[in-house]
Protein backbone atom coordinates (compact mmCIF):
# COMPACT_ATOMS: atom_id res chain seq x y z
CA UNK A 1 0.00 0.00 0.00
CA UNK A 2 1.34 3.59 -1.11
CA UNK A 3 1.04 6.75 1.13
CA UNK A 4 2.90 9.38 2.06
CA UNK A 5 6.16 8.80 4.01
CA UNK A 6 8.17 11.50 5.60
CA UNK A 7 11.52 10.11 5.14
CA UNK A 8 15.62 11.90 5.86
CA UNK A 9 16.18 13.62 2.55
CA UNK A 10 19.16 12.52 0.76
CA UNK A 11 22.35 14.66 -0.19
CA UNK A 12 22.81 15.41 -3.52
CA UNK A 13 25.58 16.34 -6.16
CA UNK A 14 25.74 16.69 -9.88
CA UNK A 15 25.70 13.23 -11.89
CA UNK A 16 29.00 14.11 -13.57
CA UNK A 17 30.44 17.33 -14.88
CA UNK A 18 29.16 19.80 -16.83
CA UNK A 19 29.91 22.72 -18.31
CA UNK A 20 28.42 26.46 -19.40
CA UNK A 21 30.13 29.20 -21.29
CA UNK A 22 29.30 33.32 -21.02
CA UNK A 23 30.53 36.76 -20.09
CA UNK A 24 30.93 38.54 -17.02
CA UNK A 25 28.38 40.90 -16.39
CA UNK A 26 31.38 43.71 -15.50
CA UNK A 27 34.85 42.47 -17.59
CA UNK A 28 32.47 41.64 -20.55
CA UNK A 29 35.20 38.72 -21.00
CA UNK A 30 34.37 35.46 -21.85
CA UNK A 31 33.93 32.81 -18.81
CA UNK A 32 33.46 29.31 -18.33
CA UNK A 33 32.05 27.16 -15.66
CA UNK A 34 32.09 23.80 -14.82
CA UNK A 35 30.18 21.89 -11.75
CA UNK A 36 31.76 18.65 -10.74
CA UNK A 37 30.78 16.20 -8.62
CA UNK A 38 32.08 16.24 -4.89
CA UNK A 39 31.37 13.78 -2.02
CA UNK A 40 28.98 13.73 0.46
CA UNK A 41 29.83 16.29 3.41
CA UNK A 42 31.97 18.29 1.40
CA UNK A 43 29.81 21.19 0.57
CA UNK A 44 29.85 24.32 -2.80
CA UNK A 45 33.54 24.95 -2.94
CA UNK A 46 35.00 27.72 -5.95
CA UNK A 47 37.90 26.44 -7.64
CA UNK A 48 39.32 29.88 -10.00
CA UNK A 49 41.47 27.49 -12.45
CA UNK A 50 43.15 30.82 -13.96
CA UNK A 51 45.08 31.66 -11.04
CA UNK A 52 48.04 28.95 -10.80
CA UNK A 53 50.38 30.68 -8.50
CA UNK A 54 48.49 30.27 -4.82
CA UNK A 55 45.35 29.09 -3.28
CA UNK A 56 42.67 29.45 -5.79
CA UNK A 57 39.76 27.26 -3.66
CA UNK A 58 36.92 29.80 -2.44
CA UNK A 59 34.55 28.33 0.65
CA UNK A 60 30.74 28.97 -0.61
CA UNK A 61 30.83 30.87 2.69
CA UNK A 62 29.29 33.89 3.99
CA UNK A 63 32.24 34.68 5.98
CA UNK A 64 34.13 34.63 2.46
CA UNK A 65 31.92 37.57 1.54
CA UNK A 66 34.02 40.70 0.99
CA UNK A 67 31.95 43.18 -1.24
CA UNK A 68 28.03 43.52 -1.68
CA UNK A 69 28.30 46.79 -3.72
CA UNK A 70 26.82 45.45 -7.16
CA UNK A 71 26.50 41.63 -6.83
CA UNK A 72 27.89 39.13 -3.86
CA UNK A 73 31.61 38.61 -3.73
CA UNK A 74 34.08 35.88 -2.37
CA UNK A 75 37.44 35.91 -1.64
CA UNK A 76 39.69 33.44 -0.03
CA UNK A 77 42.99 34.12 2.17
CA UNK A 78 45.13 34.11 -0.43
CA UNK A 79 43.36 37.06 -1.97
CA UNK A 80 41.57 35.20 -4.96
CA UNK A 81 38.73 36.95 -5.54
CA UNK A 82 35.05 35.97 -7.45
CA UNK A 83 32.46 37.79 -8.52
CA UNK A 84 28.24 37.20 -8.79
CA UNK A 85 28.29 34.24 -7.09
CA UNK A 86 24.49 34.26 -6.41
CA UNK A 87 22.65 33.25 -9.03
CA UNK A 88 24.65 30.32 -9.12
CA UNK A 89 24.14 29.62 -5.71
CA UNK A 90 20.17 29.89 -5.87
CA UNK A 91 20.61 27.10 -8.40
CA UNK A 92 21.75 24.94 -6.00
CA UNK A 93 19.68 25.51 -3.33
CA UNK A 94 16.79 25.46 -5.02
CA UNK A 95 17.71 22.11 -6.50
CA UNK A 96 19.03 21.03 -3.05
CA UNK A 97 22.42 20.30 -4.69
CA UNK A 98 24.72 20.10 -1.51
CA UNK A 99 27.94 19.27 -2.46
CA UNK A 100 29.97 20.45 -5.60
CA UNK A 101 33.03 21.86 -6.78
CA UNK A 102 32.79 24.75 -9.27
CA UNK A 103 35.74 25.60 -11.49
CA UNK A 104 35.90 28.99 -13.32
CA UNK A 105 38.75 29.88 -15.34
CA UNK A 106 37.91 33.82 -14.49
CA UNK A 107 37.18 36.39 -11.88
CA UNK A 108 33.39 36.04 -11.91
CA UNK A 109 30.52 33.64 -13.16
CA UNK A 110 28.40 34.23 -16.45
CA UNK A 111 25.91 37.06 -16.17
CA UNK A 112 24.19 34.82 -19.58
CA UNK A 113 20.51 35.62 -19.03
CA UNK A 114 20.63 37.69 -15.60
CA UNK A 115 18.50 34.81 -14.14
CA UNK A 116 19.45 31.32 -12.46
CA UNK A 117 17.61 29.67 -15.66
CA UNK A 118 20.62 28.60 -17.29
CA UNK A 119 22.62 27.29 -14.17
CA UNK A 120 19.43 25.41 -13.89
CA UNK A 121 19.18 23.79 -17.00
CA UNK A 122 22.88 22.73 -16.87
CA UNK A 123 22.32 20.75 -13.66
CA UNK A 124 18.89 19.34 -14.90
CA UNK A 125 20.96 18.08 -18.27
CA UNK A 126 22.97 16.31 -16.48
CA UNK A 127 21.04 15.24 -13.02
CA UNK A 128 21.89 14.75 -9.95
CA UNK A 129 22.52 11.60 -7.38
CA UNK A 130 21.64 10.89 -4.20
CA UNK A 131 24.43 10.26 -1.20
CA UNK A 132 24.90 9.69 2.67
CA UNK A 133 24.35 10.54 5.23
CA UNK A 134 21.14 12.52 4.86
CA UNK A 135 20.92 16.35 4.32
CA UNK A 136 21.89 18.84 7.17
CA UNK A 137 19.76 22.11 7.60
CA UNK A 138 19.74 24.63 9.52
CA UNK A 139 16.57 25.24 11.64
CA UNK A 140 15.64 28.83 12.85
CA UNK A 141 14.75 28.65 16.40
CA UNK A 142 13.59 32.85 17.01
CA UNK A 143 13.57 35.41 14.81
CA UNK A 144 16.82 37.47 13.84
CA UNK A 145 16.33 40.89 12.41
CA UNK A 146 18.65 43.67 11.09
CA UNK A 147 17.35 47.27 10.09
CA UNK A 148 19.00 49.85 8.24
CA UNK A 149 18.20 52.89 6.52
CA UNK A 150 14.30 51.86 6.34
CA UNK A 151 15.61 48.62 4.86
CA UNK A 152 15.29 44.89 6.55
CA UNK A 153 16.05 41.18 6.60
CA UNK A 154 15.02 39.21 9.11
CA UNK A 155 15.12 34.78 9.22
CA UNK A 156 12.03 33.68 11.60
CA UNK A 157 10.72 30.24 12.58
CA UNK A 158 8.49 28.35 10.02
CA UNK A 159 8.46 25.08 8.44
CA UNK A 160 9.88 24.59 5.04
CA UNK A 161 11.37 27.34 3.75
CA UNK A 162 9.44 30.66 2.75
CA UNK A 163 10.89 34.01 1.32
CA UNK A 164 8.59 37.14 1.90
CA UNK A 165 9.99 39.57 0.18
CA UNK A 166 8.77 43.67 -0.75
CA UNK A 167 10.41 46.15 -3.18
CA UNK A 168 9.60 49.68 -3.14
CA UNK A 169 10.70 51.83 -6.31
CA UNK A 170 9.67 55.44 -7.54
CA UNK A 171 9.83 54.38 -10.81
CA UNK A 172 6.19 53.28 -11.97
CA UNK A 173 7.27 50.61 -14.11
CA UNK A 174 8.00 48.74 -10.53
CA UNK A 175 6.69 50.73 -7.83
CA UNK A 176 5.61 48.51 -4.94
CA UNK A 177 5.51 45.01 -4.78
CA UNK A 178 5.08 42.26 -2.57
CA UNK A 179 5.82 38.46 -2.91
CA UNK A 180 5.83 35.21 -1.28
CA UNK A 181 7.77 32.10 -2.32
CA UNK A 182 7.51 28.62 -0.68
CA UNK A 183 11.34 26.99 -2.31
CA UNK A 184 10.83 23.16 -3.42
CA UNK A 185 12.88 21.91 -5.83
CA UNK A 186 9.32 20.47 -8.05
CA UNK A 187 8.91 24.61 -8.36
CA UNK A 188 11.75 26.06 -8.52
CA UNK A 189 12.36 26.31 -12.06
CA UNK A 190 9.08 27.56 -13.00
CA UNK A 191 8.63 30.31 -10.02
CA UNK A 192 11.55 31.97 -9.41
CA UNK A 193 14.70 30.50 -11.33
CA UNK A 194 13.90 32.84 -14.44
CA UNK A 195 13.47 35.46 -13.09
CA UNK A 196 15.94 38.04 -14.12
CA UNK A 197 18.59 40.79 -12.50
CA UNK A 198 17.24 44.48 -13.34
CA UNK A 199 18.98 48.01 -13.13
CA UNK A 200 18.36 51.56 -14.37
CA UNK A 201 19.63 53.04 -17.51
CA UNK A 202 21.35 55.64 -15.82
CA UNK A 203 23.02 53.31 -13.22
CA UNK A 204 24.29 51.43 -16.57
CA UNK A 205 25.39 54.16 -18.30
CA UNK A 206 27.47 55.85 -15.03
CA UNK A 207 29.08 52.06 -14.46
CA UNK A 208 30.62 51.53 -17.78
CA UNK A 209 32.08 55.10 -17.05
CA UNK A 210 33.74 53.32 -14.61
CA UNK A 211 34.82 50.59 -16.34
CA UNK A 212 32.02 48.34 -14.96
CA UNK A 213 28.92 46.23 -16.62
CA UNK A 214 30.42 46.12 -19.92
CA UNK A 215 28.68 42.90 -20.83
CA UNK A 216 25.52 44.63 -19.65
CA UNK A 217 22.84 44.79 -21.90
CA UNK A 218 19.06 44.25 -22.95
CA UNK A 219 20.23 40.17 -23.08
CA UNK A 220 20.97 39.56 -19.53
CA UNK A 221 18.15 42.21 -17.50
CA UNK A 222 15.88 44.12 -17.69
CA UNK A 223 16.68 47.99 -18.20
CA UNK A 224 14.21 50.62 -16.77
CA UNK A 225 14.44 54.43 -18.11
CA UNK A 226 12.25 56.42 -16.32
CA UNK A 227 8.68 54.78 -15.75
CA UNK A 228 9.60 52.54 -19.25
CA UNK A 229 11.04 48.79 -19.36
CA UNK A 230 13.11 49.13 -22.53
CA UNK A 231 13.24 45.41 -23.48
CA UNK A 232 11.40 44.67 -25.92
CA UNK A 233 9.95 41.66 -24.95
CA UNK A 234 8.81 43.09 -21.86
CA UNK A 235 8.51 41.30 -18.53
CA UNK A 236 8.40 37.54 -17.86
CA UNK A 237 6.18 37.61 -14.84
CA UNK A 238 4.14 40.69 -13.60
CA UNK A 239 6.46 40.60 -10.65
CA UNK A 240 9.90 39.32 -12.04
CA UNK A 241 11.47 42.70 -9.89
CA UNK A 242 10.45 40.99 -6.78
CA UNK A 243 10.88 37.78 -7.74
CA UNK A 244 14.43 38.59 -9.40
CA UNK A 245 14.77 39.71 -5.27
CA UNK A 246 14.03 36.52 -3.81
CA UNK A 247 16.30 34.69 -5.80
CA UNK A 248 19.10 36.69 -4.84
CA UNK A 249 18.17 36.37 -1.46
CA UNK A 250 18.09 32.71 -1.66
CA UNK A 251 21.36 32.67 -2.95
CA UNK A 252 22.76 34.57 -0.57
CA UNK A 253 21.46 32.71 2.22
CA UNK A 254 22.33 29.27 0.70
CA UNK A 255 26.18 30.68 1.75
CA UNK A 256 25.06 29.48 5.16
CA UNK A 257 26.27 26.03 4.14
CA UNK A 258 23.03 24.52 4.32
CA UNK A 259 19.51 25.03 3.91
CA UNK A 260 17.58 27.19 6.00
CA UNK A 261 14.27 25.80 8.01
CA UNK A 262 12.43 28.76 8.42
CA UNK A 263 11.29 32.08 6.77
CA UNK A 264 13.10 34.74 5.31
CA UNK A 265 11.23 38.31 5.20
CA UNK A 266 13.23 41.15 3.49
CA UNK A 267 11.86 44.94 2.83
CA UNK A 268 14.26 46.58 0.04
CA UNK A 269 17.11 44.42 0.68
CA UNK A 270 20.17 43.01 -1.32
CA UNK A 271 22.92 41.46 -0.55
CA UNK A 272 24.61 43.69 2.18
CA UNK A 273 21.61 43.15 4.27
CA UNK A 274 21.20 39.63 3.75
CA UNK A 275 24.70 38.72 4.49
CA UNK A 276 24.59 40.54 7.89
CA UNK A 277 21.75 38.96 8.43
CA UNK A 278 23.59 35.56 8.64
CA UNK A 279 26.52 37.24 10.62
CA UNK A 280 23.47 38.15 13.11
CA UNK A 281 22.29 34.59 13.25
CA UNK A 282 25.09 32.36 13.44
CA UNK A 283 26.35 34.83 16.51
CA UNK A 284 23.63 34.32 18.26
CA UNK A 285 23.67 30.57 19.56
CA UNK A 286 20.37 30.29 20.60
CA UNK A 287 18.49 31.36 17.43
CA UNK A 288 19.05 28.28 15.18
CA UNK A 289 20.72 24.71 15.28
CA UNK A 290 21.64 21.42 12.95
CA UNK A 291 18.69 19.45 12.10
CA UNK A 292 18.31 16.02 9.87
CA UNK A 293 16.17 17.60 6.28
CA UNK A 294 13.53 15.70 5.94
CA UNK A 295 11.04 15.68 2.80
CA UNK A 296 7.56 13.87 1.68
CA UNK A 297 8.17 11.08 -0.57
CA UNK A 298 5.45 8.50 -2.04
CA UNK A 299 6.35 5.10 -0.09
CA UNK A 300 5.25 1.96 1.21
CA UNK A 301 4.90 0.51 5.18
CA UNK A 302 8.08 -0.53 6.41
CA UNK A 303 10.23 2.29 4.22
CA UNK A 304 13.79 3.15 5.73
CA UNK A 305 14.54 6.82 7.17
CA UNK A 306 11.28 7.77 8.91
CA UNK A 307 10.35 11.19 10.85
CA UNK A 308 11.37 8.85 14.03
CA UNK A 309 14.76 8.78 13.32
CA UNK A 310 15.12 12.67 12.99
CA UNK A 311 13.03 13.91 16.24
CA UNK A 312 16.36 15.47 17.92
CA UNK A 313 19.07 17.94 16.67
CA UNK A 314 22.04 17.04 15.25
Amino acid sequence: MRFPVIVLEAQKTVARPVSLDGVGLHSGRPVRVTILPAPSDHGILFRRVDVTDRDNVIPARFEQVCDTMLCTELVNGAGVHLRTVEHLMAALAGLHIDNAVIEVDGPELPILDGSAAPFVAMIERVGTVDQRPPRRAIKILKRVEYRVDGKMAALEPADGFTIDFEIEFPSKAIARRNGSYSIDPADFAGLLSGARTFGFLQEVEYLRSKGLALGGSLDNAVVVDGDAILNPEGLRFEDEFVRHKALDALGDLYLAGAPIIGRFVGYKSGHALNNKLLHMLFADRTAWTYVAAVEEVEGRLGAAWTEASVAAPL
